[in-house]
């Protein structure tokens, strides 16, 4: 049964190859025709030359020069973690890249900083414990700063998340175990800058600010902020968690392996809430740091507060603006960075006290430095 119809085709001119192109897309969509007829049109005349050309070609002359020059006869998509080689005859295994502990040398720095600090803590931890009935230790809430540098040496620990190729697991802790752990410092110093202003509150005759002396209100400061972010961080992982992700298509001939989020507001809702606690510790300690400097500490807090914020907002840009390894990169400096301001501004001139001037770490000898 034969069916007449009419079809037609937009030419861009009137030259020949604009009739060749109209041709190629009809015969793609109606399939091979039989007869073509036309007028003496220097386009049709031209075309007509052209195609009689490739229709006297040998296809095995075709066929055998095409597989030298290396075309295969049937062309095939390579999976999307493989890519083609040189010659397109094959496909050969992408890259898989990750932060390797076998592979670089920036994974080889990382862990040892991490230890080494991670030591250094223990050490001062240490430290604070063998001189723990000392007067610049009990000044100071010794039991805040038990906490804190264990908070401390657990930031330095977590690196270790972010290092080797990444599963599912990992990257659910990564984030959430930093979040919690840095929340906990963070409020263990918010804890510390109130103390120090209550304390001297409680100095006045009949000051109604001595019932809050003591470790309750500490401990309370501590457990609700932390919980909060806790909370956070149990959100996150309920509705969207982080999960290994691999990203065939940002760089020819590489896999990236990496974290997704899973949801975008659940990880900076966790970066927010610990800018937000330091912000306030900040202002606390600062509002202190006028007070004076026997037992005061807010003026070391005001200055690792200021120097945490700046690391982690421009750590943001940084993060944004990178993919694969070195977003990790600047994660993992980012930990290390904010770690060691607050363990070198909080108890390194404690320690030089302790260690070097021990005829300042006395009641009088604080007095005595005071005037």
């Amino acid at each position: 049964m034969t069916v007449p119809a009419v079809r037609i085709e937009l030419i861009e001119s009137m030259d020949t190859s604009s009739f060749i192109n109209a041709l190629r897309r009809f015969i793609a969509i109606r399939g091979p025709v039989k007869h073509i007829r036309s007028d003496r049109g220097t386009n049709f005349v031209g075309a007509a030359k052209e195609l009689q050309i490739f229709s006297n070609l040998d296809n095995n002359s075709v066929e055998r020069y095409l597989n030298q020059q290396g075309y295969s006869e049937n062309c095939m998509k390579c999976p999307d973690d493989e890519w083609p080689n040189e010659k397109k005859d094959r496909c050969l295994p992408k890259l898989v890249e990750f932060l390797s502990y076998t592979d670089d040398t920036i994974v080889a720095v990382f862990s040892s900083v991490s230890i080494l600090c991670c030591l250094l803590t223990g050490l001062i931890l240490g430290v604070f414990i063998h001189y723990q009935d000392t007067p610049i230790v009990k000044a100071n809430n010794r039991n805040l700063s038990y906490l804190l540098l264990v908070s401390i040496m657990l930031s330095f620990l977590c690196v270790f998340l972010f290092l080797g190729r990444p599963v599912d697991v990992t990257c659910m802790l990564r984030v959430t175990s930093f979040g919690v752990i840095f929340s906990v410092a963070v409020s263990s110093l918010l804890a510390k800058s109130i103390m120090v202003c209550i304390a001297f509150k409680a100095t006045k005759p009949g000051s109604p600010w001595r019932k809050w002396m003591g470790a309750k209100l500490p401990n309370f400061i501590i457990c609700m902020f932390s919980l909060l972010q806790v909370i956070i961080c149990i959100s996150w992982l309920s509705i969207s968690p982080p999960f290994q992700d691999k990203y065939t298509h940002s760089y020819q001939g590489k896999i990236i392996i990496q974290c997704n989020e899973g949801s975008v507001i659940g990880f900076y809702s966790v970066l927010g809430y610990m800018g937000l606690l330091a912000a306030v510790s900040f202002i606390i300690a600062f509002l202190a740091k006028t007070l004076p400097d026997s037992f005061n500490e807010a003026k070391y807090i005001t200055f690792s507060m200021l120097v945490f914020c700046s690391v982690w907002i421009a750590m943001i840009p940084a993060y944004l603006s990178t993919k694969g390894k070195d977003m990790v990169s600047v994660e993992v400096f980012a930990i290390l960075a904010s770690s060691f301001v607050l363990l070198g501004c909080i108890f390194f001139p404690k320690c030089y006290i302790i260690l070097f001037k021990p005829q300042l770490n006395t009641k009088t000898g604080l007095l005595e430095n005071k005037g």
